[in-house]
């Protein structure tokens, strides 16, 4: 069995730290980024399936004002 010594278990417990803080915070970064980019057109596309039934009342509906 080798053996690299304390320095080499500090090296490698350092490297392994930086993945997994560098791993969490990608997951983080892609849930807090990505999730509005598949809900926001989910809300679109229900509210579109909404108003096709005549489910949504015309006070529900957003107003589509254009300022220019």
């Amino acid at each position: 069995m080798e053996t690299h010594g304390p320095l080499g278990t500090l090296w490698v417990s350092f490297g392994l730290i930086a993945f997994y803080m560098a791993l969490i915070w990608l997951n983080t970064a892609l849930g807090l980024f990505l999730t509005p980019l598949f809900i926001v057109p989910a809300t679109w596309l229900l509210d579109w399936r909404k108003r096709r039934k005549g489910e949504l009342m015309e006070a529900d509906r957003p107003e589509r004002s254009y300022q220019g």
